[in-house]
């Protein structure tokens, strides 16, 4: 399948506090199709979250490039990529940031309306996303109305509501309790599927890894096969 995400030579390095270089990410080659889900392990602080925030053109490599849908963020300007992010990228992180003030329903429409769509299709768009992933009667809830899981999906939802290629996930589930872990945990493994986008998912649960199509590993600043998956105990 042609790759909607494309990462090639992908290095990151930071100056550390004695003013000495920090190389996190050592030439990171990374593609992912449409309908594609990739989990990323690792130990904490291998990179796992950089590689996520350039993914998301969040922040900008050291050296190497990032093509989405063929276009290259390096080509664009800072009002471009922020368009970029808001249009074609979703993010959902282990804090689902919804805004408190808001219900479910207008959480789901707010990147609808930043980027300028007509309201009443915005709410018809936001209702069929909070329907679809199990939340039709939570819709005028405030996010201190819902369960941690109920907010996460919602999260999951505002993430999907600009019909993004892409979706990002920090650490989505590391905040829940296992049971609501778990339905958080289904739903990704259909967002590849049934929304066809491509899904790249930073996770230390094996859980949620587990339902992945591949699952690669950070090691040493760069992504490989994660060894022995089959072999880990659950």
């Amino acid at each position: 399948m042609t790759p909607v995400l494309e990462a090639a030579g992908l290095r990151r390095v930071f100056l550390g506090g004695d003013g000495e270089p920090i190389e996190v990410l050592s030439g990171v080659d990374l593609s992912v199709a449409r309908g594609d889900f990739v989990a990323v392990m690792g130990a904490s602080g291998a990179g796992k979250s950089t590689l996520l925030q350039i993914l998301g053109a969040l922040d900008a490599p050291t050296e190497g490039t990032v093509r989405l849908d063929g276009q290259a963020y390096d080509s664009l300007s800072e009002p471009e990529l922020a368009a970029l992010r808001n249009r074609q990228i979703g993010f959902v992180f282990q804090f689902h940031h919804l805004l408190r003030e808001f219900s479910a329903l207008e959480n789901v429409m707010m990147p609808m309306l930043i980027a300028g769509r007509d309201e009443t299709a915005a709410r018809d768009r936001a209702r069929t996303l909070l329907d679809a992933i199990g939340l039709r009667a939570r819709l005028g809830h405030r996010p201190a109305q819902l369960s941690g899981g109920e907010q996460q999906r919602v999260a999951v939802a505002r993430a999907l509501a600009m019909d993004p290629v892409l979706v990002l996930a920090d650490e989505p589930s590391g905040n829940l309790d296992y049971a609501h872990a778990e339905q958080l945990h289904d739903l990704f493994a259909l967002l590849a599927r049934e929304f066809e986008t491509a899904l790249v998912v930073v996770t230390h649960n094996r859980q949620l890894a587990g339902r992945a199509d591949r699952i690669l590993s950070m090691e040493s600043g760069r992504l490989v096969p994660h060894p022995g998956w089959e072999a880990m105990p659950s």
